[in-house]
């Protein structure tokens, strides 16, 4: 398989490159770019399925204090706010500091819903890793829910985007080592 893939590539790459250099040299430049173009179109779920659909929900009425040690003893940087069992938003430790801290509203008076934010876009499985860093970074934002149609199936944070794009480098950089290796 490597070596028809070595063929095809080697074929493709020739037929398309004018530059003057050896095959080799050609068939690793674009091997590379095709790594690259795979490893651009991980998934979302690629995220869910290494790091699980765990989901740390609080009920509206919950106290933001009681929320805030809820994250604390998880370790983590947001909770989701859900009335039954219908998602309404997502608290973070940045609403907490910008509409509570700052606002000189009291912790155990403030309820999650009060200071959640509603108004975070909506991403599915299938889209990508780049689409989700666009998203965050043009929106300012670290968490994004994670839907399947109308059920929540899991909430991703830039961190992990971030170690996913190092997942996907560092794939491409075994996949290009072992290439390497194995035409000397």
């Amino acid at each position: 398989m490597i070596m028809n893939l070595r063929k095809y590539l080697g074929k493709l790459f020739l037929s398309t490159c004018r530059f003057p250099f050896p095959t080799s040299i050609k068939i690793v430049i674009y091997q590379t770019r095709l790594f690259t173009k795979i490893n651009c179109m991980k998934k979302v779920a690629d995220i869910l399925a290494r790091k699980g659909k765990n989901i740390t929900n609080v009920s509206a009425d919950t106290s933001v204090l009681d929320a805030l040690k809820i994250m604390a003893d998880q370790n983590i940087g947001s909770v989701v706010v859900v009335e039954g069992a219908q998602y309404l938003g997502i608290l973070t430790e940045r609403d907490y500091s910008r509409k509570v801290i700052l606002k000189g509203k009291s912790s155990t008076d403030t309820k999650a819903e009060e200071i959640m934010s509603s108004d975070i876009p909506r991403i599915t499985p299938g889209d990508t890793i780049d689409y989700c860093m666009q998203l965050m970074s043009d929106k300012n934002i670290r968490y994004l829910p994670v839907f399947d149609g109308d059920n929540l199936s899991g909430i991703i944070s830039i961190n992990d985007v971030v170690k996913e794009t190092i997942l996907a480098q560092q794939e491409t950089i075994t996949q290009l080592k072992d290439y390497l290796h194995s035409s000397l």
